[in-house]
């Protein structure tokens, strides 16, 4: 069994008139029980929900002190570089965009690494384009030795590898992998992925069962919200954390939530969130799931991440460069998409402070473990 087999027997189109026919007593009988199911999701991130975010955002809070405390993990992406095979009609690295390419050698890296430790990071997510060759398994075992010498914990955001693959980089030192399967409509996703390996739908959505059977510490999901109506996209996000914590139990789950943001080449979202959809949505992953980690990116703006964090987020990042060399030789050409949150890591952490978090600079779990 696979989450194919559970794909495989629900239906987009069902699912939508699902949520959208949810009633104000479907969600108040969502926000009464203390053990929610996807029902209770639907009902949450439903349109008949909207009226009733202050009380999710009440209890959102609640259940997210109760569980992670005030403690906010802080993370940094590098990424190491912008090659890509795949034609995609979102993203700034698309084969299909004329931007400089680069990839870091072992000297560049370093020198991204000094000045990411400048920051206090001891937590990075290394970001690739999806090239197979260039910069595939060969280049991530060169790498990731030489990046974990550094870090307390390693994460990932590349191409889809197989079990073993996955399996040797965690010899490696390599603890988390962040895998977005961008949409869960397969023919949204045909018309947004154009040519190269990212073409295999089934490929990629079955790579979190290959991480879970490699033993992977902490593995991320999500959509990405715009490319179609984001709620029943996030709907099939829940339902496939919902099986991956059951089969696969030893492993940990954290979920993301980007919205289209501009790039080369963009396209325009086809299923727009407003702010406060995306605080409702935040809420009503807290209120299905107490201790799953939801992250939130410089993607989002300033003031909406200062507004948004105590409300069930439990890591972000900070200071983030989305080109190659962003750190230490900064280009502006190589970016893979526009961020909104320019604030340095320390200005972060002195508005963490102010509302009463501790930042933690290193993944929290995986450090009191040892």
């Amino acid at each position: 069994m696979s989450f194919m087999d559970i794909y495989r027997g629900l239906e987009w189109d069902d699912i939508k008139l699902s949520i959208y026919a949810k009633t104000s007593a479907d969600v108040e009988r969502a926000l009464a029980t203390s053990s929610r199911d996807l029902e209770d999701f639907k009902a949450l991130i439903s349109p008949a929900a909207e009226p009733y975010i202050k009380q999710m955002a009440q209890m959102s809070y609640q259940l997210t002190r109760q569980r992670f405390g005030f403690t906010m993990a802080l993370y940094i992406p590098l990424y190491l570089s912008n090659l890509c095979s795949n034609s995609c009609t979102y993203c700034g690295f698309s084969i299909d965009n004329r931007l400089k390419r680069r990839t870091l050698g072992e000297f560049e890296i370093e020198q991204e690494i000094a000045a990411i430790k400048r920051m206090k990071f001891d937590s990075v997510l290394l970001v690739t384009g999806e090239h197979q060759t260039k910069v595939g398994i060969d280049y991530f075992r060169r790498v990731l030795p030489l990046v974990k010498q550094h870090f307390n914990y390693v994460a990932m955001e590349v191409q889809p590898l197989e079990t073993h693959e996955y399996q040797e980089l965690r010899l490696l030192g390599l603890d988390a992998v962040m895998v977005y399967q961008e949409t869960y409509n397969s023919h949204t996703y045909a018309q947004h992925h154009l040519r190269g390996n990212k073409t295999d739908f089934e490929f990629r959505l079955l790579t979190p069962d290959r991480l879970a059977q490699a033993d992977i510490d902490k593995i991320g999901i999500g959509a990405l919200i715009g490319l179609d109506d984001w709620r029943v996209d996030c709907f099939y996000t829940a339902a496939h954390l919902s099986y991956l914590e059951t089969r696969y139990w030893r492993s940990r789950y954290s979920i993301s939530f980007p919205r289209l943001r501009p790039c080369a080449g963009g396209i325009q979202p086809k299923s727009l969130m407003s702010d406060k959809q995306l605080v409702q949505l935040v809420c009503a992953f807290r209120l299905l799931n107490s201790h799953v980690e939801l992250s939130l990116s410089t993607r989002e703006s300033a003031t909406f991440r200062d507004n948004l964090l105590p409300l069930g987020i439990t890591s972000i990042s900070a200071g983030s460069k989305t080109q190659p060399g962003g750190y230490a030789l900064a280009d502006v050409e190589l970016e893979q998409f526009a961020i909104s949150d320019e604030r340095t890591p320390s200005e972060i952490e002195a508005l963490l402070r102010r509302q009463g978090f501790a930042p933690v600079w290193q993944d929290w779990q995986r450090g009191y473990s040892g």
